[in-house]
């Protein structure tokens, strides 16, 4: 009898964590750690450390540096005014992150710290157009939302939402050579394809890619 209480307790908690991953329109989130703000080496010394990397050793990233680099890259320093800890012209937050893990792929919620499933697939393969990949643990996707930038010319939309999603890149430049990782940021990306695969609006437009993960050397 106390076996199959068991049984019948594991299967509820189980059950009760489903429905908090799943919401009530079906979207899946995950909920990040808090991001840990006070640790990191000095500036001057991950200034010094910085570099590209394009080997990866097959290591998942943990979900506490995940949520780390995130916070780092694109995420919330100002929750009162819900500024950010890159800058964005007009502050238009136009970027959005997205995370292409072998989890699927995810947009980053800065403002719930979160995760929002957007697929199920590992889409890591069409991030990029080397090799290596794919066989980083985590490809990061800088899209900007155009339709935020109001009325600007093309030309506007293009220049900010590059020099933003460079900020971001930088910032997680920063993380990695403080924590260990290795990344490089990407532009060669079939964009009509990935575009095409994570369902991508008209207004939306992928700028850049960036590959992290734990370095090979």
């Amino acid at each position: 009898m106390i076996e199959y209480l068991n049984q019948f307790l594991t299967a509820c908690l189980v059950f009760t964590c489903m429905l908090s991953f799943c919401r009530a329109d079906n979207t899946k989130v995950l909920d990040l750690p808090e991001p840990r703000t006070t640790a990191g080496r000095p500036l001057m010394e991950v200034l010094r450390d910085r570099k590209s990397t394009r080997e990866f050793i097959q290591k998942e990233i943990p979900l506490q540096v995940l949520s780390d680099m995130l916070w780092a890259a694109w995420g919330v320093n100002r929750p009162e005014s819900g500024k950010r800890t890159a800058p964005s012209a007009v502050n238009w937050q136009e970027i959005d992150v997205y995370v292409a893990s072998a989890r699927g792929l995810h947009r980053y919620d800065a403002f719930e710290h979160r995760l929002i499933e957007i697929l199920s697939d590992d889409v890591r393969e069409l991030t990029g157009m080397q090799d290596f990949v794919k066989e980083a643990p985590v490809n990061l996707i800088f899209v900007a939302d155009y339709s935020r930038m109001g009325n600007r010319p093309q030309r506007d939309k293009d220049f900010y939402s590059a020099a933003d999603a460079g900020f971001i890149s930088q910032n997680v430049y920063l993380f990695c050579a403080s924590e260990g990782l290795g990344t490089v940021v990407r532009g060669a990306v079939d964009r009509d394809k990935l575009a095409k695969k994570m369902r991508l609006s008209s207004e939306q437009k992928i700028i850049l890619a960036q590959s992290v993960g734990y370095p090979a050397d």
